[in-house]
């Protein structure tokens, strides 16, 4: 008897033990911290402050004033620059937009040449630097349309 007795303390030393180990995990678990406000890009802000008043991706394609951010983007990469370069790029045409410089020849025949905007360098590299790093939001019509434009465009070449 002394044997079972000490096989069955024995068992329920092992449970509790395990049992509260497991609680612990449990409890150290739950104790860390999650971020509660995940910090937003500063560049995403404020392409929504200063750019999405003629750039929003939520405009109807029949009612823009310009192309949507995401069709800039496209048009500023499609030469493969660094994201240095892409920054470098923004800033030129934000300071002093012409048609000479444009890379967006269609946005230019739809809505003429930007008005230049006096914004400081440094509000556009954050910008440029979220645009470049992060997907953009696009309009419904935009992959077909973007599509289309660029079949047209391969045609007349």
């Amino acid at each position: 008897m002394d044997m079972k007795c000490l096989l069955l303390c024995l068992s329920i030393l092992l449970l509790v033990g395990c049992n509260k180990t497991k609680k612990q995990n449990y409890e150290s678990i739950s104790e860390l911290e999650m971020p509660q406000n995940i910090q937003e890009h500063p560049g995403k802000k404020l392409m929504k402050v200063y750019c999405y008043v003629c750039h929003d991706a939520s405009t109807p394609e029949d009612k823009r004033v310009a192309p949507p951010m995401i069709a800039v983007k496209r048009h500023y990469l499609m030469e493969n620059s660094t994201k240095t370069e892409f920054i470098a790029d923004m800033q030129d045409w934000i300071k002093t937009p012409t048609e000479e410089k444009a890379k967006m020849y269609g946005a230019i025949e739809r809505f003429g040449v930007m008005s230049k905007m006096a914004y400081p360098e440094s509000v556009i590299e954050k910008i440029a630097d979220y645009m470049y790093d992060n997907e953009l939001e696009k309009p419904e019509w935009f992959e077909a349309h973007y599509n289309k434009r660029r079949f047209d465009n391969n045609r007349n070449n």
